[in-house]
């Protein structure tokens, strides 16, 4: 398997997506050497990391903010460009959003982690996306994978299964919501969200015939719009127009959907594998496991997106250097590492850490085993207007306001304005 794992890094692009921010009053960084801000994405997960490094630095206080991805990447680099910005942030791999490596690093907000002993560790492939210019200034700890996550006592109340052909997948919506339960829940109103339907359909739709469709992306040899991106598109339409989702996703936020999910007012959701650790923090006997969302009707031809997630970052100008980077590189230690990745139901992004993989990531290990993983989509497109671009078009798509067509188009555009 860990060889497999390097295989899935070696072809990441971009998230997460299918999966943060931090609040103004509690985002500055301190003078005070015992005490460290956080700004963190992984609501559900770093709590644990968070006590575990105070556990192991008697007298140090972690002041810990988290927020949703929207949130959050409306206002990291404003507060780093303001010298408001906390000691130590959430940093997505690539170029994809707002809070991504090339975006934070480039003009400087960025400390350089390339002389932290786990930088050596990484695949080329992960260094790919957390390095820039040449140095490291990501601590990604995590491998993650979009997919659709069944509440299995929920399925098993309804008498359904798992759907592994596209056919199968609209049957088995029909048949939830002629039961009283509707089969996922969407919630839309958190922009990021709208984008893993999506990119489920497309590393099957795009990727499951051409491989090499980024490279032809960045070579001016393929463009968004007359690709089978319409292809995918299409298919989620459908999804909702069949009665997949609950009535008004623009109208649910993600911590609304995690509820839906988690209580078996749905049967799942399509998300990240990130999203289970809040299931069960909402649902504690629950049981929870991601596979693929089908895409066609021929299942051994099925791609799931994996690829390194979002990671940690220390603020270039933090009075707390050496305490940033102890934490930082306990985030990266096995313990740190193992805890992140258990509590999500995610995988480590280095092999040497002893972990054992939980039981709701089977299907993931199997895809990644066989080489049937494709990354992320955004993580290198060459600027982060792009995702924007789509998370916009996306919801306006959903509430009548745009169209498959004129979004692919924008997003062309974006793509050829380069970096």
């Amino acid at each position: 398997m860990k060889s497999s794992v390097v295989r899935v890094l070696a072809a990441v692009l971009l998230l997460a997506g299918c999966s943060g921010g931090t609040n103004a009053g509690t985002g500055g960084n301190t003078a005070e050497p015992s005490v460290l801000t956080v700004a963190s994405v992984d609501q559900g997960s770093v709590e644990d990391v968070v006590k575990a490094f105070e556990a192991a630095n008697p007298g140090v206080t972690v002041r810990l903010s988290t927020s949703g991805a929207d949130q959050y990447q409306q206002q990291i680099r404003t507060q780093l460009a303001s010298g408001t910005g906390p000691d130590v942030m959430s940093v997505w791999p690539g170029n994809g959003n707002p809070g991504a490596t090339y975006v934070l690093a480039k003009p400087g907000y960025l400390l350089d982690l390339s002389g932290q002993p786990w930088a050596a560790k990484y695949p080329e492939s992960v260094k790919t996306v957390t390095q820039y210019e040449g140095k490291t200034y990501n601590a990604v700890f995590g491998l993650n994978a979009i997919g659709a996550v069944y509440n299995q006592q929920a399925m098993e109340k309804a008498a359904l299964t798992p759907p592994t052909t596209y056919t199968e997948l609209l049957a088995f919506c029909r048949a939830a919501a002629a039961k009283g339960t509707p089969a996922f829940a969407l919630g839309i109103q958190d922009k990021w969200v709208t984008q893993l339907v999506l990119y489920s359909f497309v590393a099957t739709t795009v990727y499951g015939d051409d491989k090499n469709f980024d490279k032809k992306m960045q070579d001016g040899q393929a463009t968004f719009a007359g690709s089978a991106w319409n292809t995918a598109l299409a298919k989620y339409i459908e999804m909702d127009k069949t009665g997949c989702f609950q009535q008004n996703p623009l109208g649910t936020s993600y911590e609304a959907s995690q509820q839906l999910a988690a209580t078996g007012k749905t049967l799942g959701m399509i998300q990240g594998n990130w999203v289970i650790a809040l299931l069960k923090k909402q649902n504690p006997a629950g049981t929870f496991t991601i596979k693929a969302l089908p895409a066609t009707d021929d299942a051994s031809k099925a791609l799931m997106p994996a690829a390194a997630g979002a990671g940690y970052g220390v603020n270039a100008k933090t009075k707390n250097k050496d305490l940033a980077l102890k934490f930082v590189n306990f985030v990266m230690s096995p313990q740190g590492m193992n805890l992140f990745v258990t509590k999500q139901g995610g995988l480590p992004a280095l092999t040497d850490t002893g972990f054992g993989a939980d039981p709701s990531l089977a299907e993931v290990g199997k895809f990644i085993n066989d080489n049937r993983t494709v990354p992320f989509m955004d993580q290198l497109w060459p600027n982060a207007k792009v995702q924007q671009t789509m998370l916009t078009g996306l919801q306006e798509i959903f509430s009548g306001q745009s169209t498959p067509d004129k979004m692919l188009v924008a997003m062309d555009a974006d793509y050829k304005a380069g970096a």
